[in-house]
């Protein structure tokens, strides 16, 4: 009940992911990420358990490709999860167990793989990826652009209620990560939340390395 988008931005290293569901809390089940590592999907009768494995596997240097094909045989029911990968060197790997039931697919494209399942057309990964590879700005706003791309598609069969956006930098915590829960179009509340999020990414990593350097914010409900 989930289509998404993970990816790697060249230019930066960051990785991250967008993602929307008719499912509570995708944000907390399906996207995962660390930085100088890569990014993990675990979807379809989510196997919680895939995105830590899957991360400790990629650090450890093994490729996408390896590192999802070693969550498939290490699962206790693979034919119905979904995976996806994406590794340091851009290279994505993705799976779709034979056993789910529903429209699901995936698309790859250059360092960023979609995948779905629940979906209402096959069309919407390859729409993700292209909306994501025409996309230009900041790396998050071109993965909120998949995501919209995702829902204009026509998304899932069921109406979107969640949606997330997790990308990681240079640090040990996300540099973003937003989440929007049983709201409908959660997708519009989601780039709502990034709007007001993005004036704010500087100062919440200069408030780690640097605090002396911070001044006090006009809105004090932001001074955090």
């Amino acid at each position: 009940m989930t289509f998404s988008l993970a990816a790697l931005d060249r230019e930066t290293g960051m990785f991250g992911i967008g993602v929307a569901s008719s499912s509570i809390a995708v944000g907390n089940r399906c996207p995962w990420a660390r930085a100088g590592t890569g990014a993990i999907l675990t979807q379809h009768r989510t196997d919680i358990r895939g995105g830590p494995l899957g991360l400790d596997l990629l650090a450890r240097g093994y490729g996408a490709r390896e590192v999802v094909d070693i969550l498939v045989v290490g699962s206790e029911y693979p034919a119905q999860r979904q995976f996806a990968a994406v590794d340091r060197e851009g290279r994505t790997a993705y799976y779709n167990g034979p056993g789910i039931e529903s429209i699901n697919g995936a698309a790859e494209g250059d360092a960023c793989v979609s995948v779905g399942n629940f979906l209402s057309s096959i069309d919407v990964p390859n729409a993700m990826v292209a909306a994501y590879e025409g996309a230009s700005g900041h790396f998050a706003e071109r993965l909120l652009a998949a995501v919209d791309a995702g829902v204009t598609a026509g998304g899932e069969t069921q109406s979107a209620m969640a949606a997330a956006l997790l990308v990681v930098d240079r640090h040990a915590w996300p540099l973003v990560d937003l989440r929007v829960d049983f709201e409908p179009e959660p997708q519009v509340a989601l780039r709502r939340l990034w709007r007001s999020y993005e004036p704010l990414l500087d100062r919440f990593v200069t408030q780690v390395l640097r605090p002396f350097e911070l001044k006090p914010l006009i809105n004090s409900a932001l001074t955090i």
